[in-house]
């Protein structure tokens, strides 16, 4: 009777020790749920952080490359401004004197026509030497101002510095087409032409 009370309780300390064996695995089985669960549920924040971030980093270089675009734009159509006043400025430059020389020009032609005359005539050498004096420094400044007096006797017709008043037949055959008299001289100003000259063309 004895030895089965001993060996009853020896089974009772086993099964006590089994006890709490199992309740330690199954402690260290929950921790290790618990781990397993915790990394999952951070593996799944980083998931979605990421993809938050890549899509701000998507957004973030559309606005980027939208921005980019403007300025370029905006630089281009700057830069065409710039470049287009400045072209504006040197032809208002060139051309600024343009009106009072062209109104100069009637003059430039009287100043010819008395230089011609006094040549057919015994006018004295003093006035001769005068008008023509004055006539020349009038002249240096107009050229000085961009102004040249356009060559069309003898050159091929051109309507683009030619006005053609009249047609005749041609003296010579190598003059047909041409220029055989100027009734009035054309101007450039600063290549600009600012008066057609008035010419006979030959057929």
């Amino acid at each position: 009777m004895e030895e089965q009370k001993n060996n009853s309780r020896e089974m009772e300390g086993f099964e006590d020790v089994r006890i709490d064996e199992n309740t330690s695995q199954d402690k260290k089985q929950d921790t290790a749920d618990t781990k397993q669960s915790g990394e999952s549920k951070q593996k799944r924040t980083r998931m979605r952080k990421d993809r938050k971030k890549k899509q701000q980093d998507g957004v973030a270089q559309e606005k980027y490359d939208e921005l980019n675009d403007k300025y370029l734009r905006l630089f281009s159509e700057f830069d065409n401004f710039r470049k287009r006043t400045l072209k504006e400025k040197i032809e208002l430059s060139k051309t600024a004197s343009e009106e009072v020389i062209t109104a100069l020009l009637p003059v430039v032609d009287d100043f010819e026509r008395a230089l011609q005359a006094m040549d057919g005539q015994q006018a004295p050498e003093a006035t001769s030497e005068g008008i023509n004096l004055i006539y020349n420094k009038l002249l240096k400044t107009l050229q000085q101002k961009g102004l040249t007096e356009m060559k069309a006797l003898h050159e091929t017709f051109d309507t683009d510095f030619h006005e053609a008043l009249t047609n005749i037949p041609a003296p010579e055959p190598a003059l047909k087409g041409k220029v055989v008299d100027v009734i009035q001289k054309g101007y450039l100003l600063n290549g600009k032409v600012i008066r057609f000259a008035r010419v006979v063309v030959g057929n």
